[in-house]
Parts: C-alpha cells; sequence; structure tokens
C-alpha cells in the first residue's frame, strides 16, 4: 500500500510561489511507508514558478484571465491513470489548491476568499473511492 502526498507536502519546489509546503506531520506519518508524490499542476506543464490559479465558475482559470482547465484536467486523468496502477491507502493534499483542495478552495475570485469545495484532483480521488486527507486534519492520524 502507498500513500499518496501532495508533492509540495513533502518539500518539492512546485508550488505557484516557487516554494513548498513542507510539512513535519505528513513526514511522520509517512516514515515507512512508500509514496507517491504528485503535483497535477506541475503535470499540466504549467510550471514553477507559475500565475496563480483557481477554479472560475467551475473552469480552471489563471489570474490573467487565461483558461488552464484543459491541461489541468488532463493531468489529472494522467495522475488517475498512475493512481489506478497503484495499492493507494490514502492521499494526503494541499489545502485550499484548485487541484488538490480537499475541504475548501478558494472561491475563483483571486481575492484569497475561501469557499466549501474540493479541488479537481481531489474530487476525482474522491469519486474513486480513495480516502483523501487534508493536511490541516493530518495530525487526527499521528
Amino acid at each position: 500500500m502507498k500513500v499518496l502526498v501532495s508533492a509540495c507536502l513533502l518539500g518539492e519546489n512546485c508550488k505557484y510561489d516557487g516554494g513548498n509546503n513542507l510539512n513535519a506531520a505528513v513526514k511522520e506519518y509517512i516514515k515507512g511507508k512508500e509514496v507517491l508524490p504528485i503535483c497535477p499542476e506541475m503535470m499540466a506543464g504549467l510550471g514553477c514558478p507559475r500565475t496563480p490559479i483557481e477554479i472560475v465558475n467551475g473552469v480552471v482559470m489563471d489570474k490573467d484571465g487565461k483558461n488552464v482547465d484543459t491541461a489541468i484536467r488532463s493531468a489529472v486523468a494522467r495522475a488517475m491513470e498512475q493512481v489506478a496502477k497503484e495499492e493507494i491507502e490514502c492521499a494526503i493534499l494541499q489545502s485550499r489548491s484548485p487541484t488538490c483542495g480537499v475541504n475548501q478552495i478558494y472561491d475563483g475570485s483571486f481575492s484569497r476568499k475561501r469557499i466549501s469545495g474540493s479541488g479537481v484532483f481531489s474530487q476525482a480521488l474522491k469519486d474513486a473511492g480513495i480516502k483523501v486527507i487534508d493536511v490541516e486534519d493530518i495530525g487526527k492520524y499521528l
């Protein structure tokens, strides 16, 4: 069994701003486990750093108004093909991301306002029956 993890949580510099979201609790949780790191936004070819993206009326757009929905959804489909080949115990994903957000995402106004919802990848994992954990809740599992 493997644990799928948002690559940024493992210290990979793949955030929109060029940084990462290295998380000590995630590192503790995955000790001794096989890990599958994934960043759908990098898989979509958006690069790092990149213009921030959000879901705007159901469509993934960047802050400059460029539609990146097809690239993101194609990357998520490729990621899901990879996931289907693995035995995944659970997925630990970055909060609020338009791809990985589990419980909340930004509202599409690029004002950092949060709304209830799931990112594109998170929702695909949920639809596939995979247990998805918001990184902010990882303490419940330690």
